[in-house]
């Protein structure tokens, strides 16, 4: 049985071009859609099993990646956006009219990711995205209802598709939230 995972991952993964210059994100309404323009290729795009991600429907993961904030800018329908939690670390702000997250902010300054958005390409029709480069908060399907005992299959399949499987973020991003915290402690030079 192949475990189902998110529509843009389960047939393969398709290559990003790392010259791709960006492209516009359009939410699922029918008309007035709203579209956001990322200005650059995005990093860290990664499969999430997070409760919070916005994922397609019958998917178990989203699909998301980062890029600087400032090279994100909604060009059409920004009336139809809300902030779906104004707790969350991550502000993620999501079409009204379909429910589909367009892009996620960090405005808190002191968090290790401040400055990067959260988006997903699969929202665009241009081709060149970064593609995915692993799997994060593999686990937390768990807390949307999947069931634990599926997660071998789960990890394995993540593993064929060659993504590395983790229960929290990838090791260069653990150890950017790490750097941060120390220096922001004065542990390290800033």
């Amino acid at each position: 049985m192949t475990v189902s995972l998110h529509p843009s991952i389960d047939n393969g993964i398709r290559r990003g071009n790392p010259d791709f210059a960006g492209g516009t994100l359009h939410c699922h309404c029918a008309t007035d859609k709203v579209e956001v323009t990322i200005d650059q290729q995005v990093l860290h795009n990664h499969a999430c099993g997070c409760t919070k991600c916005w994922k397609p429907e019958g998917a178990w993961f989203s699909v998301i990646a980062v890029v600087p904030r400032d090279k994100v800018e909604v060009v059409a329908h920004a009336e139809k956006l809300r902030v779906v939690d104004e707790s969350a670390a991550i502000q993620r702000h999501a079409c009204t009219g379909c429910g589909v997250h367009m892009f996620g902010r960090i405005e808190n300054t002191a968090h290790p990711f401040h400055g990067l958005d959260f988006v997903h390409v699969e929202l665009s029709d241009e081709e060149g995205w970064q593609e995915p480069q692993f799997a994060a908060f593999v686990s937390s399907i768990i807390e949307s209802g999947a069931d634990p005992a599926n997660q071998d299959a789960v990890r394995a399949r993540f593993r064929e598709l060659g993504l590395e499987p983790y229960d929290c973020l990838s090791p260069p991003l653990m150890d950017a939230i790490a750097t941060h915290v120390a220096k922001s402690q004065g542990k390290l030079a800033a």
